[in-house]
């Protein structure tokens, strides 16, 4: 038997029977006659979740507030995936979920900058910004379904728009603003805006970065925008001509007008990375992420009022989305605009004790980088407001979890996540009925029938699986934007086995129950949790005409660590110089992101495809995780075998170095 890894966590059966998950749990054995036991055993719940779908949410909905009670039949009509039918005839708008919970005893946003001091918003002030905003997009001809979109870093001008826009049945989509031209009109060119609402510029690691030219190139690619509503940030006293100021845009404070909207109406849109060209436009409903988002914040982090909600992020990632959803369980939500460890490595413990963060959210690399740089954030700050600290974006090693209860406190909860953008919530993560152990996520999350499957779709413990969910989730996606018959929608999630989401993480279940994420299965390039697409890294290098050809991988390492490689084929006569490698450097922080810059710039005689014409991605990064090559690259399939040979010589020498 395998060495069974150190629990570094443990809860004891009173702090079990206080949490908000056993508070569900008894209310829940009350009215079904169910017994989970005492303390409430997780796996008991758990089983019962996935095994009876339509009582779990009916409930959860319930005991939240969300909607009445609706009889068992009358959750979950119809259990295709996709196509699960919720909630049929009810009605939710996410936004006065959010700002149902106003007090004057909590703010409602916390923010931090890199130039100011924190400031509060209360509840009353985000809600008569959220209503002026509302307002205003009413003015200006907005109505229900029309796409509202933000090219904006961590502000509270970001929440209020959104909100305001969701308020009206409105949908969101948004993008920060260290994205180039190029990437952002990939995105928000196929939704059709009506309102760009966009910063001039924005602080990031003590610099200033003016992005008036970008929003200039943004205007005159979007000819469906109407009105631009100018947010300023570094330059106040300009306006672009015909925008519309902030300011004006607010100025007309009062009480929101939520809309009645349907369980499954289009709540805000999120991108795929863009492997394979595109990125794709993924519609989640108001009712589904409203439920998804209540259950992980409130039974599994029991999060409520007088809680201070922290994860690093920007306006590109899903999880600035959660932030947001923190507000649905009456937390405050803190929102931090600047680089993740300005000016110090542990700039994220320094702003948790400066405000108070109860939950603290941050990434894999973020860790690794405290631990390298020898801080010891629970000695040189006060954490004691501190109860759980959060981790995702990619696998979590067991070093860090070590150095975490040495460095930071061992009176906290270590949260490990693994969800998707795909479906805006958890696949798998934390629960407080659950011990902590070592590099492993504690379980799969309430209502998430999440398994491990082989090649031929058997379930598999205690090996590497492909993550499969086998039931509906209510935040899955309604469909992609463009794409009329589902077709892509299908070919992303539900190949090769039709119903069953294939998700693309390598997962093994132990037979304790608990889970390892291994990395993703396919080629998304996923730094720190920020995803994009290999497709927006060649579009920016092909515009280079030194290079005939490249291909670049995200390789996560044994030691958690994540080497971005670049690879490139150079036209005859070309070399790779300290210039040229300059030059591709720049190219891909301005058009592309500056949080996708590789780490290595290498120069190959050419790079591999099918006999389709696809790049071998999934195939060389396996190689240089250490994947027999026999089994990683089948040849037979590829343009020009000899090529591959090139890059197994290549992986060799990086992996036995």
């Amino acid at each position: 038997m395998a060495d069974v890894p150190a629990e570094l966590w443990k809860p004891t059966p009173e702090s079990m029977r206080a949490t908000r998950m056993a508070a569900f749990a008894r209310w829940v054995e009350e009215r079904r006659g169910l017994s989970f036991g005492d303390p409430t055993d997780y796996d008991s719940l758990w089983r019962w979740s996935v095994e009876h779908l339509d009582q779990f949410w009916g409930d959860l909905a319930t005991w939240t507030g969300v909607l009445p009670d609706v009889p068992d039949e009358r959750v979950l009509t119809d259990r295709s995936m996709p196509g699960a039918v919720w909630f049929p005839g009810t009605t939710v708008n996410y936004a006065e979920q959010a700002l149902r919970h106003a007090t004057e005893e909590h703010p409602a946003l916390v923010v931090v900058a890199e130039d100011t001091e924190p400031v509060e918003i209360s509840w009353a002030s985000l809600r008569r910004q959220v209503g002026a905003f509302a307002a205003t997009l009413r003015r200006v001809g907005v109505q229900r379904g029309d796409r509202v979109a933000g090219y904006l870093p961590n502000v509270p001008e970001a929440v209020v728009a959104f909100l305001g826009a969701a308020s009206i049945g409105a949908v969101w989509s948004s993008c920060a603003p260290d994205f180039g031209t190029r990437a952002v009109l990939d995105r928000f060119a196929q939704i059709e805006p009506v309102v760009l609402v966009a910063v001039d510029g924005y602080r990031f690691n003590g610099r200033e970065h003016d992005r008036r030219d970008v929003v200039a190139e943004l205007r005159a690619g979007l000819p469906t925008v109407r009105t631009t509503v100018a947010v300023p940030r570094l330059f106040p006293s300009e306006v672009p001509d015909g925008a519309l100021p902030w300011a004006e845009a607010v100025a007309d404070a009062q009480e929101p007008e939520f809309e009645p909207l349907p369980f499954d109406a289009p709540l805000w849109i999120l991108y795929s990375s863009g492997t394979t060209g595109l990125p794709k436009g993924i519609v989640h409903p108001h009712g589904g992420v409203v439920l998804e988002q209540l259950k992980s914040g409130v039974v599994h982090q029991g999060l409520g009022p007088g809680d201070r909600f922290y994860w690093y992020t920007s306006t590109a990632w899903m999880m600035w989305n959660v932030v947001v959803s923190s507000l649905l369980a009456g937390a405050t939500a803190v929102l931090h605009d600047g680089a993740p460890a300005y000016p110090t490595v542990d700039a994220q413990f320094a702003l948790a004790a400066r405000v108070g963060v109860t939950v603290l959210g941050t990434s894999p690399g973020y860790l690794a980088a405290c631990q390298k740089a020898g801080v010891r954030p629970g000695d040189e700050h006060d954490l004691s407001a501190l109860r759980v600290l959060g981790c995702t974006g990619s696998p979590l090693p067991a070093a860090s979890y070590f150095w975490v209860y040495d460095a930071v406190g061992t009176d906290l909860q270590l949260t490990s996540a693994s969800g998707g953008t795909d479906v805006a919530a958890g696949f798998i993560g934390s629960s407080p009925l659950l011990p902590v152990t070592a590099g492993e996520l504690q379980r799969p999350n309430l209502g998430v029938a999440v398994a491990s499957w082989d090649e031929e779709g058997r379930p598999v413990v205690g090996e590497l699986g492909e993550l499969v969910v086998t039931e509906p989730m209510p935040s899955m996606p309604l469909y992609f934007w463009n794409d009329p018959d589902g077709t892509r929608y299908r070919e992303a999630y539900f190949e090769p086995w039709r119903g069953v989401w294939r998700h693309g993480d390598w997962l093994e279940i132990t037979d304790r129950g608990t889970c390892i994420i291994t990395g993703r299965s396919d080629s998304t390039l996923n730094r720190g949790g920020v995803r994009m697409g290999t497709a927006d890294i060649y579009a920016a290098v092909e515009s280079i005409p030194a290079v005939v050809d490249c291909v670049v991988l995200g390789v996560e390492q044994p030691d958690g660590g994540y080497w971005m490689p670049l690879f490139v084929q150079l036209a005859p006569g070309e070399e790779l110089t300290d210039e040229l490698q300059a030059r591709l450097r720049t190219t891909i922080r301005e058009q592309a992101s500056p949080r996708h810059v590789p780490d290595e710039i290498i120069a190959v005689p050419g790079v591999p495809h099918t006999r389709t014409g696809k790049r071998l991605e999934v195939p060389l990064k396996k190689l240089f995780q250490g994947a027999d090559p026999s089994n990683a690259v089948n040849t037979g399939a590829v343009d020009d075998a000899s090529l591959v040979d090139h890059f197994v010589r290549l992986a060799k020498d990086r992996v036995t170095s």
